[in-house]
């Protein structure tokens, strides 16, 4: 503004002066517009960051606050990105530590030299002393490539034969699909939970026809082949002492209707504490009846982590020993202080969390150490809970959540607290609930099974894939090796197939 002042005491051209004047409102329009905006934003990328990282993001539970988590770091992301258009400066972010990247993955390098090896400024010749490495990660959509397979046929003259290397067997005999391509397409619907008519729509962009009734005769087949797998691996499940077991509705299509229905599957995992390899056996059913987990037990003696579903109360008046989940307590009593604030849920639940923080400083021991820590402060810290919950049930207004809640812990005692008396026993259910939790998530895409026989099928390929990923295998390269190996395995050698550790993915 004192510029524009000593420009109209000086001598110069009023036009010109008006030009100068005009130019100048205008770029000042221009910084308010620019101002306003920045504090727009600032404000906009502060209230977004209330709202991720504070108490509203507590509220959802599950996939709910996962969607709504990456909802918001994308606009956090947004609302940055705009920052910087509009700043006249770059702005220096914060950034946090970035995780490594896998050192197995393989590296394309690319060197940066100068464009000349002499200074620019006195031409002497440039010397190293280091270098700058800075690493991208990138990824090739999926690559289709042709095997051709050329077997050269001799003849013998003399007696009139012919001779050619044999083809080998194969899961589906004088298919075009390779190993790869059917683990890629069990992977996509099983892990990705993709429909087929998704990947058929993958590999079209790709130029690759694959019809979808191509896609399901090969899942079909696929499912065949492996579910002697799956069923040793239910055998093997068996064979622990300790079992988590819980169930989770799906849709299935009433083909005479065109509705859907109500079927269930049924999921157990060996005890998070067991030794040996883990294992997660999925079991599709068309109810909820308890007769199905009588079934899927028949004859098995142990102890098995439940929730308070009725469905299991027969199978321990003869057979497993009942534990009970601590996380399920909790939750109720969580519920109650998200609701009301009561005072009486808050004291539940630091005593709760006194419980799990004993686990932690169990967690890498042995189980003979596990069990000495239990009884030292476990056990006497159980005790204390239970004397409270006693005091407190006479103390609450009956009926009332807080009420329901303590009830629901003492009737379930004895099964709470028989963790403790072992170093082997796991506290909770939490292990087999996150096995379930890709499924739960996955089903809001496949939405429901075709068939029952689809849903056995779907579990069966489930079982072995959830066990690969506890076992550290990638479940679409086990899956390859598996489909190559499977034609010419023998039964006696069945479980040298099965997701373990100690497998080999050729």
């Amino acid at each position: 503004m004192d510029l524009l002042n000593e420009l109209a005491r000086a001598d110069i051209d009023p036009a010109l002066l008006a030009q100068v004047q005009a130019l100048f409102a205008q770029q000042q329009a221009k910084l308010a517009e620019k101002d306003f905006k920045i504090t727009a934003l600032t404000h906009e990328l502060a209230y977004y960051r209330r709202v991720r990282f504070g108490k509203a993001s507590e509220a959802l539970v599950g996939e709910q606050r996962l969607l709504f988590e990456e909802t918001l770091d994308m606009d956090l992301a947004a609302i940055e990105e705009e920052l910087d258009g509009q700043a006249p400066a770059k702005r220096q972010r914060k950034r946090a530590g970035r995780q490594p990247l896998p050192p197995e993955l393989p590296r394309v390098e690319h060197r940066h030299e100068p464009e000349s090896c002499q200074c620019g400024r006195c031409g002497a010749d440039l010397v190293k002393i280091g270098e700058d490495v800075s690493e991208q990660l990138d990824v090739e959509p999926a690559r289709f490539f042709v095997h051709r397979h050329i077997r050269p046929q001799y003849a013998c003259r003399p007696c009139e034969t012919v001779t050619a290397a044999p083809v080998p067997p194969a899961v589906i005999d004088g298919g075009m699909a390779a190993v790869g391509l059917l683990a890629w397409i069990a992977a996509c619907k099983y892990l990705d939970h993709l429909p087929l008519y998704r990947i058929e729509q993958i590999a079209a962009r790709q130029g690759v026809p694959l019809a979808r009734s191509t896609l399901a005769e090969w899942i079909g087949r696929i499912g065949v082949a492996l579910q002697p797998l799956a069923d040793r691996l239910a055998e093997l499940l068996r064979q622990h002492a300790c079992l988590h077991a819980d169930e989770t509705p799906v849709r299935q299509l009433d083909p005479g209707s065109g509705k859907t229905r109500h079927a269930y599957l049924w999921a157990y995992r060996s005890g998070v504490h067991d030794d040996g390899a883990p294992i997660v056996v999925f079991d599709y059913q068309s109810s909820r009846a308890g007769a199905h987990a009588r079934a899927f037990l028949q004859g098995w003696r142990g102890h098995l982590m439940v929730d308070d579903y009725v469905g299991y109360k027969a199978l321990f008046t003869n057979g497993p020993t009942e534990l009970a989940c601590l996380a399920h307590i909790r939750r109720k009593f969580f519920d109650v202080h998200a609701a009301s604030g009561s005072p009486v849920a808050e004291e539940a639940l630091r005593r709760i969390a006194a419980l799990y923080a004993i686990e932690q400083q169990g967690a890498g021991r042995d189980p003979p150490q596990r069990l000495a820590l239990r009884q030292q402060l476990a056990m006497p810290a159980l005790a204390d809970l239970h004397a409270w919950l006693r005091a407190t049930q006479r103390a609450v207004a009956a009926g009332s959540g807080t009420a329901k809640a303590v009830d629901h812990a003492l009737k379930r005692w004895p099964a709470l607290e028989r963790y403790a008396t072992s170093g082997t026993l796991p506290i909770d259910n939490n292990p087999v609930e996150n096995a379930i939790r890709p499924i739960a998530i996955g089903k809001k895409n496949w939405l429901f099974t075709g068939s029952e026989r689809a849903g056995r099928r779907a579990a069966a390929i489930q079982s072995l894939f959830a066990t690969a990923k506890l076992n550290g295998l990638d479940p679409a390269r086990w899956l390859a090796s598996v489909l190559e190996r499977l034609p010419t395995c023998p039964n006696s050698q069945i479980d040298s197939l099965l997701p373990f550790p100690d497998f080999t993915q050729r």
